[in-house]
């Protein structure tokens, strides 16, 4: 069965939203980082506002490794409205996200990926559809924002794999217990 992976980059407090506040040093381990979670996906599920920006931006991009993964891979956006803006391989979900992702779940293929989608990765948590949480900490402090775990419920998490960054910044896994 397939896994759903999300990938979030938090600050120290939890904070998700507008992560380039905080994120100020990516490095080359970060980049390494990126590219083994991006490596066993084949399908990332988007919220709508991460959708809008990315579809702005990420098809002239050339920031690698995550372009050429993400202007490539198969993506599911979950919105009630259509799409104004086109981006190759990108579908609409509407209604029902958990069974829709029950089913992606047991179809064949790599991970399903959730990258940024603050909302959707919260909704993903409550019904208890994450498999894995891959967390770039950073060493900083926001106070403000939404966090990612705002509204997941409780969660029994253990710690798969843990490294830091030469510029501080913690990169861990997490297998969620359901």
């Amino acid at each position: 069965m397939r896994k759903v992976v999300v990938y979030e980059l938090l600050s120290l407090d939890g904070i998700a939203e507008e992560p380039m506040e905080f994120i100020t040093d990516f490095d080359e381990i970060m980049r390494e980082n990126l590219g083994r979670v991006i490596a066993t996906q084949d399908t990332v599920l988007l919220g709508r506002r991460t959708y809008d920006d990315w579809a702005a931006f990420w098809p002239s991009s050339d920031i690698e490794p995550f372009a050429t993964f993400i202007n490539g891979v198969q993506k599911f956006v979950v919105t009630s409205t259509p799409l104004e803006q086109p981006w190759a391989s990108s579908s609409v979900v509407g209604g029902g996200i958990a069974q829709f992702v029950v089913d992606l779940k047991r179809q064949s293929g790599g991970d399903i990926g959730v990258h940024g989608s603050i909302s959707l990765a919260q909704s993903l948590l409550q019904e208890s559809l994450v498999d894995e949480l891959r967390l770039v900490i950073a060493p900083a402090v926001q106070l403000q924002g939404r966090r990612l775990f705002d509204h997941a419920g409780r969660k029994r998490l253990s710690l798969t794999r843990s490294v830091t960054s030469p510029t501080g910044y913690l990169l861990v896994d997490f297998q969620v217990k359901n």
